[in-house]
């Protein structure tokens, strides 16, 4: 938008506090080189667009706003004369994209004393080019210190991911180790009875039989349901009982098996039924070694089925093999996430997950999303415990809830941490903040996760935080921007 042209006074604008310092010669070649502009009430420039004008206002009020999630957020609003905004970064030529990061329009009739971004750029490089140095250097050493150290963050996080992920998976592992080794163990037995019986004086007929009560056996322990302490107890006693009274000596150290496997007393009594008396105790020990080579199997099929389900998780939390744009259902991101962060959020701590599944999947970067979750996560974990890792003896809860609001989807963490103080509560999403110990944070978790929802997403985040009570939220859009011109669905 252009405003009307007005004459330009070295002495006004020479009485601004921009260019205060500066010499009658200099105030002449500002005017000449720039102008002076009326506008009316309404935009004088849209953030995105290119920055081609660098001004500063003499008379009336400005407000200045950024776009969060389709949305125009007022940041600034002043009447001070002198106050400058757009092209602000023109003295770095070519090497960052020149255009303005903010809105600006004016409510009343506005006068700005305009000046051209290649001119702006031109007369600080004459006049002020220790200045310019300084501030080049200032940029771009604070933009690779900070993706310097961003990208150590993500290693710190990787770390802590790599380190938990391999203790979840040590655990399945060794379980699934000695349960083959046991499982080894006791078929040689098994056969080793079945000699026994084999040599035994059995008619085909109870041989049959045994063996059906042994296929019987199988499907029992298969669809056995876990017992409480208090009934498995008095089962184990009964079995032990049975077992003592019909020739079974080790009838205590069979019980708890048969329990475990879902077997009972009249499943005994079948037994007895099925073979002579001289023999029973070889058929209990053998249809023993059937009950725990199935239960070993089942241990064995648990453990690889949980490493299957970490490997599938580590997947989806990298998206190695994912588009890096497209349509994500959330609900698959913080499943994974939450499960990478297992071995980290501990026993102390009770996760909660109130998903609405009714919601719709929306665009996004997911391996990006995922370390937003992963940076909100840590805090959490963080907040509900001490220096020493521990909560102090007490549970802490980890509410992850998603919903509709508005037309945007609501992923919302809560924790029942100490909260965040009030003085520190608008700092906790700048660079480097951090209310971490010496050597356990770089701050950058937070402005990170905030760059990735408000920048690349066009969401939102905000917090609220009363002890016991922390709540991160973050808005996403449902829809795509109009500069995102391929997002896979899958």
């Amino acid at each position: 938008m252009s405003g009307r042209p007005m004459p330009c006074s070295p002495q006004e604008i020479g009485a601004l506090f921009l260019f205060e310092k500066l010499e009658p010669e200099q105030l002449g070649r500002l005017c000449a080189a720039g102008r002076v502009e009326l506008f009316q009430p309404g935009p004088v420039y849209t953030e995105g667009d290119p920055a081609t004008c660098f001004y500063v206002m003499i008379e009336g009020t400005v407000v200045l706003s950024r776009r969060v999630a389709g949305d125009d957020v007022e940041v600034t609003r002043t009447s001070q004369p002198g106050v400058y905004s757009g092209a602000m970064q023109a003295y770095l030529g070519d090497r960052v994209r020149q255009a303005y990061n903010n809105s600006m329009r004016v409510t009343e009739p506005t006068r700005f004393f305009v000046l051209p971004a290649d001119t702006f750029a031109d007369i600080m490089q004459d006049w002020f080019p220790m200045a310019v140095h300084l501030l080049e250097g200032l940029f771009f050493g604070s933009k690779n210190t900070q993706a310097a150290i961003g990208q150590r963050e993500r290693l710190l996080a990787l770390g802590s991911l790599s380190a938990g992920l391999t203790h979840e998976l040590n655990n399945p592992a060794a379980a699934a180790v000695r349960a083959t080794s046991t499982l080894r163990e006791r078929v040689a037995k098994m056969r080793h009875k079945l000699a026994i019986i084999a040599e035994s004086p059995f008619s085909r007929e109870q041989l049959a039989g045994l063996i059906e009560i042994q296929e019987r056996t199988a499907e029992r322990v298969a669809k056995a349901l876990t017992l409480s302490p208090l009934e498995a107890s008095d089962r184990e006693d009964a079995l032990t009982d049975w077992l003592e009274d019909h020739g079974c000596d080790n009838g205590w150290q069979l019980a708890p098996t048969f329990v475990q496997a879902g077997l009972d007393v009249d499943w005994l009594e079948q037994v007895a039924a099925a073979v002579d008396e001289e023999i029973l105790p070889n058929s209990i020990g053998w249809l023993n070694y059937t009950v725990e080579t199935e239960l070993l199997m089942n241990e064995i099929e648990d453990s690889t089925t949980r490493i299957s389900h970490l490997v599938d998780a580590a997947k989806q939390y990298s998206q190695l093999d994912r588009a890096p744009y497209r349509v994500v259902d959330v609900h698959e991101l913080l499943d994974s996430t939450l499960l990478m962060l297992s071995g980290k959020i501990g026993q102390d701590i009770t996760v909660v997950k109130e998903y609405d599944r009714t919601v719709p999947a929306v665009p996004g970067y997911p391996a990006e999303l995922n370390q937003v979750w992963t940076n909100l996560i840590d805090n959490a974990v963080c907040a509900m415990k001490d220096g020493d890792g521990d909560s102090g003896g007490e549970r802490g809860t980890l509410t992850v809830r998603t919903a509709l609001d508005h037309d945007q989807l609501l992923v919302e963490f809560r924790d029942t941490g100490s909260g965040i103080a009030p003085e520190i509560k608008d700092r906790i999403f700048d660079p480097f903040f951090t209310t971490k110990p010496v050597g356990q944070g770089t701050g950058l978790g937070l402005d990170i996760s905030w760059r990735i929802v408000v920048n690349k997403h066009h969401g939102s985040m905000r917090v609220e935080s009363v002890p016991g009570d922390t709540r991160f939220q973050v808005l996403l859009p449902l829809t795509a921007e109009a500069s995102e011109t391929t997002v896979e669905t899958v």
